[in-house]
Protein backbone atom coordinates (compact mmCIF):
# COMPACT_ATOMS: atom_id res chain seq x y z
CA UNK A 1 0.00 0.00 0.00
CA UNK A 2 2.99 2.30 0.13
CA UNK A 3 2.78 2.52 -3.65
CA UNK A 4 -0.81 3.77 -3.42
CA UNK A 5 0.17 6.39 -0.85
CA UNK A 6 3.09 7.76 -2.87
CA UNK A 7 1.15 7.63 -6.11
CA UNK A 8 -1.81 9.57 -4.69
CA UNK A 9 0.61 12.04 -3.12
CA UNK A 10 2.28 12.55 -6.49
CA UNK A 11 -1.06 13.18 -8.19
CA UNK A 12 -1.93 15.66 -5.42
CA UNK A 13 1.34 17.53 -5.91
CA UNK A 14 0.98 17.66 -9.71
CA UNK A 15 -2.62 18.84 -9.61
CA UNK A 16 -1.86 21.40 -6.90
CA UNK A 17 0.97 22.79 -9.02
CA UNK A 18 -1.54 23.09 -11.89
CA UNK A 19 -3.86 25.02 -9.55
CA UNK A 20 -1.10 27.46 -8.65
CA UNK A 21 0.24 27.96 -12.18
CA UNK A 22 -3.13 28.20 -13.93
CA UNK A 23 -4.35 31.71 -14.69
CA UNK A 24 -7.89 30.65 -15.56
CA UNK A 25 -10.08 30.28 -12.44
CA UNK A 26 -12.29 27.55 -13.92
CA UNK A 27 -9.30 25.41 -14.90
CA UNK A 28 -7.76 25.98 -11.48
CA UNK A 29 -11.00 24.80 -9.84
CA UNK A 30 -10.96 21.60 -11.87
CA UNK A 31 -7.43 20.81 -10.78
CA UNK A 32 -8.23 21.77 -7.19
CA UNK A 33 -11.02 19.18 -7.13
CA UNK A 34 -8.57 16.56 -8.39
CA UNK A 35 -6.07 17.62 -5.74
CA UNK A 36 -8.63 17.23 -2.96
CA UNK A 37 -9.67 13.80 -4.24
CA UNK A 38 -6.00 12.77 -4.33
CA UNK A 39 -5.61 13.84 -0.71
CA UNK A 40 -8.64 11.70 0.13
CA UNK A 41 -6.94 8.79 -1.62
CA UNK A 42 -3.90 9.22 0.61
CA UNK A 43 -6.23 8.86 3.59
CA UNK A 44 -7.71 5.70 2.08
CA UNK A 45 -4.27 4.24 1.47
CA UNK A 46 -3.22 5.00 5.06
CA UNK A 47 -6.17 3.05 6.46
CA UNK A 48 -8.39 6.00 7.37
CA UNK A 49 -11.45 5.60 5.14
CA UNK A 50 -13.62 7.81 7.35
CA UNK A 51 -11.20 10.73 6.97
CA UNK A 52 -11.07 10.10 3.21
CA UNK A 53 -14.84 10.17 2.89
CA UNK A 54 -15.02 13.34 4.99
CA UNK A 55 -12.41 14.91 2.71
CA UNK A 56 -14.51 14.12 -0.37
CA UNK A 57 -17.80 15.23 1.16
CA UNK A 58 -16.62 18.36 2.96
CA UNK A 59 -13.95 19.73 0.63
CA UNK A 60 -14.43 18.28 -2.84
CA UNK A 61 -18.19 18.47 -2.43
CA UNK A 62 -19.38 21.39 -0.36
CA UNK A 63 -16.51 23.85 -0.50
CA UNK A 64 -15.88 23.37 -4.20
CA UNK A 65 -19.56 24.06 -4.92
CA UNK A 66 -19.11 27.29 -2.98
CA UNK A 67 -16.07 28.19 -5.09
CA UNK A 68 -17.98 27.48 -8.29
CA UNK A 69 -20.81 29.76 -7.12
CA UNK A 70 -18.29 32.54 -6.40
CA UNK A 71 -16.79 32.19 -9.88
CA UNK A 72 -20.30 32.25 -11.36
CA UNK A 73 -21.19 35.39 -9.41
CA UNK A 74 -18.01 37.18 -10.45
CA UNK A 75 -18.65 36.56 -14.17
CA UNK A 76 -21.77 38.59 -14.71
CA UNK A 77 -22.95 40.04 -17.98
CA UNK A 78 -23.44 38.89 -21.57
CA UNK A 79 -19.72 38.94 -22.35
CA UNK A 80 -19.11 36.31 -19.68
CA UNK A 81 -21.19 33.71 -21.56
CA UNK A 82 -18.81 33.70 -24.51
CA UNK A 83 -15.85 33.76 -22.13
CA UNK A 84 -17.18 30.71 -20.23
CA UNK A 85 -17.76 28.84 -23.49
CA UNK A 86 -14.18 29.58 -24.41
CA UNK A 87 -12.99 28.39 -20.97
CA UNK A 88 -14.99 25.18 -21.03
CA UNK A 89 -13.83 23.73 -24.34
CA UNK A 90 -13.56 19.93 -24.32
CA UNK A 91 -9.76 20.08 -24.41
CA UNK A 92 -9.47 21.41 -20.87
CA UNK A 93 -11.10 18.25 -19.49
CA UNK A 94 -8.27 16.00 -20.72
CA UNK A 95 -5.84 16.67 -17.85
CA UNK A 96 -8.36 16.38 -15.01
CA UNK A 97 -9.96 13.33 -16.65
CA UNK A 98 -6.64 11.49 -16.88
CA UNK A 99 -5.80 12.29 -13.26
CA UNK A 100 -9.30 11.21 -12.16
CA UNK A 101 -9.01 7.91 -14.03
CA UNK A 102 -5.64 7.27 -12.38
CA UNK A 103 -7.14 7.97 -8.95
CA UNK A 104 -10.09 5.68 -9.70
CA UNK A 105 -7.75 2.84 -10.65
CA UNK A 106 -5.78 3.44 -7.47
CA UNK A 107 -8.96 3.45 -5.37
CA UNK A 108 -9.97 0.10 -6.82
CA UNK A 109 -6.48 -1.22 -6.09
CA UNK A 110 -6.61 -0.01 -2.48
CA UNK A 111 -10.10 -1.41 -1.90
CA UNK A 112 -9.57 -4.84 -3.43
CA UNK A 113 -5.84 -5.54 -2.97
CA UNK A 114 -5.96 -6.57 0.69
CA UNK A 115 -8.55 -8.83 2.24
CA UNK A 116 -8.59 -7.19 5.68
CA UNK A 117 -9.07 -3.64 4.45
CA UNK A 118 -6.06 -2.46 6.46
CA UNK A 119 -3.40 -0.43 4.76
CA UNK A 120 0.07 0.73 5.74
CA UNK A 121 -0.66 1.06 9.46
CA UNK A 122 -2.30 -2.40 9.61
CA UNK A 123 -5.26 -0.87 11.48
CA UNK A 124 -8.33 0.84 10.14
CA UNK A 125 -9.56 4.01 11.83
CA UNK A 126 -13.36 3.99 11.84
CA UNK A 127 -15.95 6.66 12.60
CA UNK A 128 -16.27 5.62 16.26
CA UNK A 129 -12.56 6.19 16.92
CA UNK A 130 -12.75 9.63 15.32
CA UNK A 131 -15.84 10.52 17.36
CA UNK A 132 -14.26 9.37 20.62
CA UNK A 133 -11.19 11.50 19.87
CA UNK A 134 -13.17 14.57 18.84
CA UNK A 135 -15.59 14.53 21.74
CA UNK A 136 -13.12 13.28 24.33
CA UNK A 137 -9.83 15.10 24.78
CA UNK A 138 -10.45 17.54 21.91
CA UNK A 139 -13.97 18.67 22.88
CA UNK A 140 -12.94 22.25 23.64
CA UNK A 141 -11.13 22.61 20.30
CA UNK A 142 -14.12 21.23 18.38
CA UNK A 143 -16.50 23.64 20.12
CA UNK A 144 -14.19 26.60 19.51
CA UNK A 145 -13.95 25.67 15.83
CA UNK A 146 -17.74 25.46 15.57
CA UNK A 147 -18.10 28.91 17.15
CA UNK A 148 -15.51 30.30 14.72
CA UNK A 149 -17.42 28.84 11.77
CA UNK A 150 -20.68 30.29 13.09
CA UNK A 151 -19.06 33.73 13.43
CA UNK A 152 -17.69 33.45 9.88
CA UNK A 153 -21.13 32.54 8.52
CA UNK A 154 -22.79 35.50 10.29
CA UNK A 155 -20.06 37.84 9.06
CA UNK A 156 -20.38 36.57 5.48
CA UNK A 157 -24.13 37.15 5.63
CA UNK A 158 -23.76 40.72 6.85
CA UNK A 159 -20.99 41.60 4.43
CA UNK A 160 -22.72 40.03 1.44
CA UNK A 161 -26.23 41.38 1.86
CA UNK A 162 -27.48 44.21 -0.28
CA UNK A 163 -28.77 47.10 1.74
CA UNK A 164 -31.07 49.68 0.22
CA UNK A 165 -29.15 52.88 -0.24
CA UNK A 166 -30.64 55.84 1.53
CA UNK A 167 -31.20 58.91 -0.58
Amino acid sequence: MEFAFYFASGVAVVSTLRVITNTNPVHALLYLIISLIAVAMTFFSLGAPFAGVLEVIAYAGAIMVLFVFVVMMLNQGPASVTQERHWLKPGIWIGPSILSAILLAELLYVLFAQQSGAAIGQTTIDAKAVGVSLFGPYLLVVELASMLLLAAAVTAFHVGRNEAKEQ
